[in-house]
């Protein structure tokens, strides 16, 4: 018995050495490995074995023409002068206003004053002509300020014979009223006369034009308030619009009477016919005549 013991644990032996002479890959009880599901980190075991990327090359500047690094470099640097050069001039205005804004303060004016321009000599604001204005009594004139400008607007029809350029006596009495008035309130003006007419074909034969007829009935006023009253030729000049200039429309005749009239247009520089009053440039050369 204990030799047929020995030759079984003996064949025992020998198989079991034979099996392991094959090797594991024929080892039926082997689980072969399967790669690792999405998401799941691979055993380090395993991952030891996992063909490894090959990383990126690294950026070298060997293979970069030695031109284009130049060129960028000389770029760079003429950007960074300019920045230095808006920063110097920068520094240069605000210093200006610094010592602007010191000398304000040295002089105890407000900073906010210094920029107000100044009114020529002689002359009075746009403010200063209104609040004057309300001091004109004119019945059936009608006033308006007019930017810098104060406009007295007379109907034609006050004034003159229909179609014509001959005074009305009662027209002469109004501009004897108006010359008063403008030189209480507006002494030494400079004054501007402009002739408006509608849009109607003219009856009278004597004027081609409307623009003829608004000349005549213009240099009319003028000969009148030169000769007449105290304002003087230095305060006036002629301006004739005709038509040009309606203040409503032509359609009705309400409106082609009050489109036809005169405007005593009052400057507010002084002219200096009266004593006292300071010489300005006549405002004609600056306006062209209004309008």
């Amino acid at each position: 018995m204990a030799n047929g013991s020995r030759l079984t644990t003996g064949r025992i032996v020998v198989v079991v050495l034979a099996v392991c002479a094959v090797g594991c890959t024929q080892n039926p009880f082997r689980q072969t490995a399967s790669p690792a599901p999405s998401g799941v980190s691979q055993p380090p075991g395993i991952a030891a074995f996992a063909p490894a990327s090959s990383p990126p090359p690294a950026p070298s500047f060997l293979d970069t023409d030695p031109r284009q690094l130049e060129a960028g470099l000389a770029h760079s640097r003429q950007e960074a002068q300019v920045m230095q050069d808006e920063i110097a001039a920068l520094r240069e205005q605000l210093a200006s206003t610094s010592t602007q804004l010191a000398q304000v303060r040295a002089a105890g004016v407000p900073a906010s004053h210094t920029a107000a321009p100044a009114s020529p000599p002689g002359s009075m604001t746009p403010a200063a002509m209104q609040s004057a204005m309300a001091a004109v009594s004119l019945p059936g004139v009608e006033k308006r300020l007019d930017g810098s400008v104060v406009r007295l607007e007379i109907p034609a029809d006050k004034l003159f014979e229909p179609g014509g350029v001959n005074l009305l006596p009662a027209g002469s009495a109004l501009l004897t009223q108006v010359a008063d008035e403008v030189e209480r309130v507006y002494p030494g003006h400079f004054l501007g006369i402009e002739g408006h007419t509608d849009t109607e074909p003219l009856r009278n034969a004597s004027w081609g034009s409307q623009h003829q007829l608004s000349v005549a009935r213009a240099s009319t006023v003028f000969d009148f308030l030169t000769s007449r009253t105290a304002l003087k030729q230095g305060q006036l000049f002629l301006v004739a619009h005709g038509p040009n200039h309606p203040v409503v429309s032509n359609a009705t005749a309400a409106g082609r009477a009050r489109n036809r009239r005169i405007e005593i247009v009052v400057y507010p520089e002084r002219s200096g016919v009266d004593a006292g009053a300071t010489a300005t440039t006549h405002p004609a050369a600056a306006t062209g005549g209004g309008g």
